[in-house]
């Protein structure tokens, strides 16, 4: 059976149910599975700053937690 063949016969099946709680558990279910958010897209100079952010990672230029840790409460004295 092909998607949209499956897809009309659930359709199909769902236009005669008429208990509302099995529609109510349709619908979470559904949502569950395909949520309306759209998925974010990064923009131009997004990807540039990830890209350059996963470089220094890979090149060991970052704060451990310890040392970032450190570093606020330094800042915090000032």
């Amino acid at each position: 059976m092909s998607t949209t063949e499956l897809q009309n016969k659930v359709i199909d099946r769902i236009r005669k149910i008429e208990d509302t709680d099995l529609l109510m558990d349709v619908n979470r279910l559904i949502e569950i599975e395909t949520p309306e958010e759209e998925i974010y897209k990064l923009s131009p100079e997004e990807i540039i700053a990830v890209t350059e952010a996963q470089n220094e990672i890979k090149n060991g230029q970052f704060l451990t937690d310890e040392e970032a840790k450190k570093d606020i409460r330094e800042w915090l004295k000032q």
